[in-house]
């Protein structure tokens, strides 16, 4: 018994150890599964923009090189011996491959290249004084070279991605071409250098956009190397020929797998979206989820049974749309070179996140339209329209519309019009602006007709008609021009404008002239006329008036109208500072001596009784 119970015991050991060994198997599979992405060019590009090269400080750049790698080696805990004694310590595959491995120890190599580089590059700077100091820059280029063919070793495993393989190589062939530039050996130079021109405008076309901009600048940068190597190489050898050549023999067959790869992986990290045929990258994950939820927009608008629940749904939708642009706002906001590119309001065309921003910023403007152009539609409902014969009934007996609140929709309508014309990166699309300008046509058309429908019910005919006139000329105009809006087509609305506004001018005509002959008529005849002018005024006039038979004929006015008089004048005594009066000192000493005597009477008899104020004191 005792030893069955130790053989369960042991059995149960065993399967309890057994589920811990799976996990640790899984463990390393897991984290073997975490791949590199270092994108060296533009790591390289942001420090030499940061630490002097903005201003050609090699030296400067050199130092910095020297500090990060020593801050690098102690963070990943990678030192080269101790403070006595140095033992060379390399960056090596079993460092990336361990479970806690860091995309920083590809930096170690990367800046090693970069220290020695700039040494030669300063190097370079002072040969043209002492020509000496010429060696000691090859020598700097050989150095980086090997530090370079590290990186490009170490990029090559299977924990970095494609994009950092190819950035690797793109890197170690520029360097490499920069050292044989300055050993005069130009085929090697103008392979190495056309190598790395090749693999910037590959890894250029499979990034987004808004990424794009470094490669092309060091292709650009490349191309007065690439020329003068062509002109030492001679005619009868071109640097494409020796590319091929080159190329045949498996130095860039690959080249074409890792940029599909490259392509592959941006396709996953980032969606595609087209406006206006232009396709740009949705990044924000808000931003995202918004354009898969307004794909099926339109089949829910549909199904909505009313017009309160329609607009209801574009309400909410609008909600997110502003979420989503917020989103896209903070990006800008984090990213310092987009955040550079919106405050300078850049002339020239749109990046990938701003035109993302303006197709976003359409998006939120046509939702509005929809919403506002709902409203017409529920408002149209209970409209008394004299001009329409068959009318639609709303249910439930709600407040009846007049024309002039549908006049003020269409005025907001414009205002958000308005509002996509002026969309940032837009003012120089012709076809954009001219779309633009015939929906602005299209809303103006319905918003005169309206007015002129007012105008009738205040029984103003000549200004009514005036506006059926503007109105017919701007749905002409709408329905004919050659760029109508491709996501709101109203020519068929206008067609039907144009016809109802013909015979809406001729009523509104025959109104006007049928009121003239009334005119005529109450003064040929004498019929009741109103008037605000009083009896006495009028006497040479003949007009019956019911007024004057009332309590308050308007016969003349009592009380009279006020007139403007002149003021009361002010007057001045001016004439009393050249006046003199006559001299009265001499009553005025009789008056003081007089004073004088009594008071000191008075003040003999109380010093002498001793009564008196003033003595105790």
């Amino acid at each position: 018994m005792v030893e069955s119970k130790s053989e369960k015991a042991e059995v149960g050991r065993e399967d309890v150890e057994a589920p811990k060994e799976d996990m640790e198997a899984d463990a390393p599979a897991e984290a073997q599964v975490k791949v590199f992405t270092v994108e060296i060019l533009r790591v390289i590009k942001d420090m030499q923009l940061q630490h002097g090269l903005r201003h050609g400080d090699f030296q400067r750049y050199r130092g910095y090189c020297s500090r990060r790698v020593k801050r690098l080696r102690k963070t990943l805990n990678l030192p080269q011996g101790d403070r006595r004694h140095y033992k060379k310590r390399n960056v090596t595959l079993v460092h990336l491959e361990k479970p806690d491995s860091d995309e920083r120890f590809l930096h170690i190599p990367l800046m090693l290249a970069e220290r020695t580089w700039s040494y030669a590059m300063q190097l370079r700077q002072e040969s043209n004084t002492e020509p000496r100091k010429r060696f000691h820059l090859i020598e700097k280029l050989r150095k980086s070279c090997v530090y370079a063919l590290q990186l490009q070793d170490l990029c090559a495993s299977d924990r970095c991605d494609a994009r950092t393989k190819l950035e690797a190589e793109a890197y170690s062939a520029w360097i490499h071409g920069s050292l044989h530039f300055e050993l005069s050996l130009w085929k090697s130079a103008a392979e190495n250098l056309k190598k790395a021109q090749v693999i910037y405008e590959n890894l250029a076309q499979a990034m987004p956009e808004e990424e794009q901009s470094v490669y092309r600048a060091k292709v650009e940068e490349l191309k007065p190397s690439l020329r003068y190597c062509a002109y030492n190489v001679g005619e009868n050898a071109s640097v494409n020929d020796l590319l091929e050549m080159r190329g045949q023999s498996g130095l860039l067959d690959n080249l074409s797998h890792l940029v599909a790869q490259t392509k592959a992986e941006s396709m996953e990290a980032f969606q595609m979206t087209e406006w206006r045929g232009r396709s740009v990258t949705v990044r924000p994950e808000k931003v995202r989820l918004f354009l898969l939820s307004i794909q099926e927009l339109n089949k829910s608008i549909e199904k909505a049974k009313d017009f309160p629940a329609k607009i209801e749904m574009l309400e909410n939708v609008l909600l997110d749309c502003k979420d989503a642009i917020a989103a896209i706002k903070d990006e800008i906001k984090q990213d310092p070179k987009l955040r550079q590119n919106a405050t300078d309001g850049g002339t020239g065309a749109l990046i990938g996140i701003q035109y993302l921003l303006a197709y976003m910023s359409y998006t939120r403007l046509k939702l509005t339209l929809e919403r506002n152009l709902l409203l017409v539609a529920q408002a149209k409902l209970t409209l008394d329209d004299p001009n329409v014969a068959e009318k639609s009934q709303a249910t439930g007996g709600g407040k009846k519309t007049k024309p002039q609140d549908l006049s003020r929709l269409y005025e907001i309508i414009l205002q958000n019009v308005t509002e996509m014309q002026q969309l940032n990166g837009m003012e120089n699309d012709a076809s954009y602006q001219a779309e633009m300008d015939t929906l602005s046509l299209s809303f103006r058309a319905f918003r005169c007709y309206y007015i002129a429908i007012t105008l009738v019910a205040m029984k103003r005919w000549r200004e009514a008609v005036a506006m059926y006139e503007r109105s017919k000329k701007y749905a002409n105009d709408a329905s004919n021009s050659k760029t109508p809006c491709r996501d709101f087509d109203l020519r068929n609305e206008l067609k039907q404008l144009v016809a109802t506004i013909e015979g809406c001018k001729f009523s509104a005509h025959a109104y006007s002239v049928l009121e003239d002959d009334t005119a005529d008529d109450t003064v040929l005849f004498g019929k009741s006329q109103k008037s605000s002018k009083p009896l006495y005024e009028r006497l040479s006039h003949y007009k019956e008036d019911a007024t004057l038979n009332t309590r308050n004929p308007n016969v003349f006015k009592m009380i009279p109208e006020m007139e403007p008089i002149p003021a009361k004048p002010l007057f001045f005594d001016l004439a009393l500072n050249f006046v003199e009066f006559p001299s009265l000192e001499d009553k005025i000493e009789q008056k003081a001596a007089g004073k004088g005597a009594t008071a000191g009477m008075s003040g003999f008899v109380k010093g002498l009784f001793g009564w008196g104020g003033g003595a105790n004191k």
